[in-house]
């Protein structure tokens, strides 16, 4: 005990010393923002960075740009994503002043039902296997960007990723890590091993990886298109899998799927217009985590301080109660969205936090209802930004690797809760609640800032956390992604997002926190913990109106890199 009280003292201790060392961007970050005026990429894989840079010179677009980092992302860390999963994004369009959501989440098996979960017994529809199976979204995704806002030929955006694919790339570590630990519980389902190891393990950091497989559906892609995907001999190959492991997701699933365009919703923070998507993702939860906290004077509470935490764990309380409650797929549940993020309601909910005692139950609010991820960011010449998130959720997904594709389904079904009369309760053709979600900032009517945070509940603390280090704490780009993070967990009950909190969940805080803050917190009623690595990883590009000059930021957890030219 005595040793990892030593073991954790010297940690907090590192930090600051590091920090402390630097000479500008004190005291969290762990290297200068990034600077350039033609263009700008950051993702997590410095590969993939390199890929959309590339595309940007050749007179890509900021999404022609994004699609390809993706594509690349697919391949390069198969451990978050790929084109097995789902993809949403925000793009401001420098042409119409204007910003664009896109919500590219798959549906349901139609031949799938609640009876049937019910008549086998399950309580939670398991998180691998054919099961949480649902449409992959991002192919249609990435060709609805496309056709809106590309300019470069698809063919041409996919290339080179496919090349990687064919003749290899070392292995990144943080990669290689995740990889390590998913091989053990994927391996025993069909075409997983085959595709997806070396010789039965996980390629290890500098380890050389190709996949062949990926680069020929890749391929036929950018030959054939969207239908290619959904409607083509891809298409039968992923049904007749799924269907051969005891799934429901069939090809006249795949052969309807159809992405959405979609309105964003914003509230302003200080002055500045923060944009989520609408449900079925959570990102209103950051919107209304905001408004609640906008009721503080940040500017005499200071960062880190057990106040800080403490009203930013709370107001993430009130907020997630509510996202269990409300959020869920619109064509089946709508969401009282207006409401939920009116300065009125937060009001109300921010008289409900004590500035002393810690809430161990919170209940939603009351209102009549009607009927592992990568981030990445992009922005070019023309002054068009891309804010773009793409999961196959709870890192590489099902397990289910479709023979000679080189891809895994998601396993988003996952989220979809057993019990009747819930928002997000289990129906056919139906999309589950989304962790996933894309973040903008606008200064009167302008850009200021693409980001976002990956890691499923973390996501919309996240936002929060980089909104409060910018706004109220005056932080720079890349100090407000490195600097010490907060994440609230609350229920662990098998029901997941329809179990209310009961015990007040648990405050994990990452090292950079002082004692005093911890045992502040303590002494206010809540429980505290240090885990080891569920902060996230955040990507940002923010405008200089200015100097006319884009400024990145790539996560310090993460291999990631921004770049620009």
């Amino acid at each position: 005990m005595r040793r990892a009280a030593l073991v954790l003292a010297t940690a907090l201790v590192t930090c600051a010393v590091h920090a402390g060392d630097r000479i500008t961007g004190k005291p969290f970050a762990t290297r200068s923002e990034v600077l350039a005026t033609h263009g700008m990429v950051a993702t997590s894989v410095p590969l993939a960075t390199q890929i959309g840079l590339d595309v940007l010179k050749k007179g890509g677009t900021a999404v022609d740009a994004a699609i390809a980092a993706n594509a690349a992302l697919g391949l390069m860390e198969p451990v978050s994503n790929g084109i097995g999963g789902d993809l949403f994004a925000i793009v401001w369009d420098a042409k119409t002043k204007k910003l664009y959501g896109y919500n590219g989440s798959g549906r349901s098996p139609k031949g799938l039902t609640l009876k049937w979960f019910q008549e086998h017994g399950y309580t939670a529809i398991p998180p691998t296997g054919p099961l949480p199976v649902t449409v992959p979204g991002t192919v249609d995704g990435w060709f609805a960007l496309h056709e809106r806002f590309g300019k470069l030929p698809m063919k041409d955006v996919l290339a080179p990723t496919v090349a990687y694919a064919r003749e290899g790339f070392p292995v990144s570590e943080l990669v290689a890590y995740y990889w390590n630990l998913s091989v053990p519980r994927l391996e025993k389902y069909p075409g997983f091993t085959e595709q997806f190891t070396l010789a039965g393990k996980a390629p290890a950091k500098g380890e050389i990886w190709k996949n062949a497989h990926l680069a020929n559906t890749l391929e036929a892609l950018g030959k054939g298109g969207r239908d290619a995907f959904y409607k083509g001999k891809i298409a039968h190959v992923i049904a007749d899998y799924v269907k051969a492991q005891g799934g429901f997701l069939a090809y006249e699933d795949l052969a309807a799927h159809k992405g959405e365009w979609v309105e964003p919703v914003s509230t302003n923070y200080r002055g500045y217009d923060v944009w989520e998507l609408p449900p079925n993702g959570q990102g209103l939860a950051a919107l209304q985590m905001l408004n609640i906290l906008e009721g503080y004077d940040f500017s005499k509470i200071p960062f880190g301080s057990a106040e800080h935490v403490h009203l930013f764990v709370e107001a993430k309380k009130l907020a997630f109660e509510d996202r269990a409650k409300f959020y869920a797929d619109p064509a089946f549940a709508k969401a009282p969205v207006d409401w939920l993020v009116s300065k009125q309601y937060a009001a109300e909910r921010r008289r409900l936090i004590s500035p002393d005692k810690a809430m161990k139950a919170v209940e939603p609010g009351t209102h009549k209802l009607d009927g592992d991820t990568i981030y990445m960011t992009a922005a070019d010449q023309w002054g068009n930004m891309v804010s773009l998130i793409q999961s196959n959720y709870r890192g590489m997904g099902s397990g289910m690797a479709p023979p000679g594709l080189g891809f895994i389904l998601q396993d988003r079904g996952e989220m979809f809760v057993l019990k009747e009369g819930h928002a997000n309760t289990f129906e056919p053709g139906k999309r589950p609640f989304h962790t996933i979600i894309p973040a903008f900032i606008t200064k009167d009517g302008a850009p200021w800032l693409s980001f976002g945070v990956m890691g499923g509940d973390m996501q919309p603390q996240g936002h929060v956390e980089i909104v409060m280090n910018l706004i109220d704490f005056g932080m720079g780009l890349q100090e407000a992604g490195d600097a010490p993070r907060i994440q609230h967990e609350g229920s662990t009950s098998p029901e997941g997002q329809a179990a209310p909190m009961t015990d007040g969940g648990f405050i994990d805080l990452e090292s950079g926190f002082p004692y005093e803050t911890v045992r502040g917190l303590m002494q206010k009623g809540h429980s505290v913990r240090f885990a080891n690595g569920p902060y996230g990883g955040y990507q940002a590009i923010g405008w200089d109106a200015k100097n006319k000059v884009y400024v990145g930021a790539s996560e310090g957890r993460k291999d990631g890199q921004a770049a620009g030219y």
